[in-house]
């Protein structure tokens, strides 16, 4: 019979909360240690996450993007498998910059945990930050092709509050000076969100809100903002859901993905 074995704990900067990676069979999975929620993440459902760099890796493709290399930024490395996924997706010789703000994340990343994404924390293409994703973001004007935001539960993530402003409008702008001419957004979340994507559409962004699977072809979905900056109040082309309101944050908060208000993000 599986159980759940703890195998290291690791503290979330600026919150009383820890990480925990758990070994579950063959498997592995990270929740909250407060008990908020249930799982966050696991190895067996990361079919959204793939698609979080697949989707705006292909729409790159599509549309003939300069033949300079490319340079793209995920925010949260999570279990490794968006950064695997932009390794395979990408440009061959796209650099991929993470920024994480849990330092033991990037350490379980490099450990038994990797294996299972392949380890792509070790590939040479591959530039790890252990900081807050708005400092890269501010740091970077016109820097990046594509920026893809796993970040707690996404807009309605309630983990930790600071993430709010990382999805307010001063957040969203800049993201937007961070990229460069035809370059996507990218934004995971745990579920739809009818008010983001109006703020999307007032801070300049086109946006199309995509259902995902979690997992295979049938079961818990997940939703993927794509964007793309127009320089103008956009109509947004969204898809369902309803939002709980605007949030507001004073800074950016770090790159982990938190228990959302509905629970877990795994069903």
């Amino acid at each position: 019979m599986k159980r759940f074995v703890l195998l290291d704990t690791a503290p979330i900067p600026g919150t009383t909360d820890s990480l925990c990676l758990f070994e579950y069979g063959e498997d592995f999975v990270i929740k909250i240690e407060s008990g908020k929620g249930g799982q966050l993440m696991n190895t067996r459902m990361h079919g959204s996450e793939d698609a979080l760099a697949e989707i705006p890796a292909g729409l790159l493709k599509s549309r003939g993007t300069p033949s300079a290399p490319q340079r793209v930024l995920i925010g949260g490395l999570g279990m490794g498998f968006t950064l695997a996924s932009a390794l395979a997706h990408f440009k061959a010789d796209a650099e991929v910059v993470v920024a994480e703000l849990v330092p033991g994340v990037i350490t379980w990343n490099d450990g038994p945990l990797g294996a299972k994404a392949g380890y792509p924390i070790r590939n040479p293409r591959t530039t790890v930050e252990n900081r807050d994703v708005a400092e890269v973001l501010r740091e970077a004007p016109g820097g990046f092709d594509a920026i893809m935001l796993d970040v707690d539960n996404g807009p309605e993530g309630l983990t930790a509050d600071d993430n709010d402003w990382l999805y307010s409008a001063e957040g969203l702008a800049v993201c937007a000076r961070a990229l460069r001419p035809a370059g996507i957004l990218a934004v995971w979340s745990a579920t739809a969100d009818a008010r983001f994507s109006q703020r999307l559409s007032r801070a300049g962004f086109k946006a199309e809100a995509r259902q995902v699977y979690a997992h295979g072809t049938s079961g818990a979905r997940h939703t993927i903002w794509i964007a793309r900056h127009v320089g103008r109040s956009a109509t947004s082309e969204s898809g369902p859901g309803a939002g709980k309101g605007e949030k507001k944050g004073k800074r950016a908060g770090g790159s982990f993905k938190g228990a959302g208000a509905k629970g877990s993000r795994r069903r």
